[in-house]
Protein backbone atom coordinates (compact mmCIF):
# COMPACT_ATOMS: atom_id res chain seq x y z
CA UNK A 1 0.00 0.00 0.00
CA UNK A 2 3.10 2.08 -1.32
CA UNK A 3 0.28 4.70 -3.62
CA UNK A 4 -3.04 5.86 -2.29
CA UNK A 5 -5.91 5.31 -4.53
CA UNK A 6 -7.36 7.77 -6.55
CA UNK A 7 -11.00 8.87 -6.10
CA UNK A 8 -13.53 8.17 -8.52
CA UNK A 9 -16.12 10.09 -8.52
CA UNK A 10 -18.14 8.23 -11.03
CA UNK A 11 -19.32 5.81 -7.88
CA UNK A 12 -19.21 7.68 -5.39
CA UNK A 13 -23.21 7.41 -3.61
CA UNK A 14 -24.10 10.59 -1.69
CA UNK A 15 -27.20 9.58 1.35
CA UNK A 16 -28.40 10.75 4.59
CA UNK A 17 -26.27 10.16 7.63
CA UNK A 18 -29.23 8.68 9.03
CA UNK A 19 -28.78 5.67 6.40
CA UNK A 20 -26.81 3.72 7.93
CA UNK A 21 -28.44 0.32 7.49
CA UNK A 22 -26.57 0.01 3.98
CA UNK A 23 -23.20 1.11 4.91
CA UNK A 24 -23.10 -1.52 7.80
CA UNK A 25 -24.58 -4.01 4.91
CA UNK A 26 -21.49 -3.03 3.00
CA UNK A 27 -18.81 -3.67 5.41
CA UNK A 28 -19.47 -6.28 6.86
CA UNK A 29 -19.67 -8.09 3.54
CA UNK A 30 -15.99 -7.70 3.24
CA UNK A 31 -13.02 -9.04 5.28
CA UNK A 32 -11.34 -8.21 8.13
CA UNK A 33 -8.00 -7.44 6.06
CA UNK A 34 -9.90 -5.09 3.68
CA UNK A 35 -11.60 -3.50 6.37
CA UNK A 36 -8.20 -2.49 8.01
CA UNK A 37 -6.80 -1.48 4.72
CA UNK A 38 -9.57 0.97 3.93
CA UNK A 39 -8.89 2.51 7.46
CA UNK A 40 -5.16 2.57 7.08
CA UNK A 41 -5.97 4.47 3.61
CA UNK A 42 -8.65 7.12 4.99
CA UNK A 43 -5.49 7.51 7.80
CA UNK A 44 -2.94 8.02 5.13
CA UNK A 45 -5.23 10.37 3.36
CA UNK A 46 -6.01 12.76 6.46
CA UNK A 47 -2.39 12.94 7.96
CA UNK A 48 -0.54 12.33 5.40
CA UNK A 49 2.48 9.97 4.79
CA UNK A 50 4.77 11.72 7.02
CA UNK A 51 2.81 11.42 10.31
CA UNK A 52 1.47 8.01 9.48
CA UNK A 53 5.13 6.69 8.81
CA UNK A 54 6.80 8.78 11.79
CA UNK A 55 7.25 6.71 15.10
CA UNK A 56 6.06 6.94 18.24
CA UNK A 57 7.92 9.27 20.76
CA UNK A 58 9.05 7.18 24.01
CA UNK A 59 7.71 8.46 27.22
CA UNK A 60 8.77 5.45 29.63
CA UNK A 61 11.24 5.37 32.03
CA UNK A 62 12.53 2.68 34.31
CA UNK A 63 13.39 2.56 38.22
CA UNK A 64 15.07 0.89 40.83
CA UNK A 65 12.51 -0.99 43.24
CA UNK A 66 14.41 -1.26 47.00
Amino acid sequence: MDKLPSLDKSIVKITSLDDTEEEKKYWISKTPGERIEAIEINRRMIYGEDRVTSRLQRFFETSELS
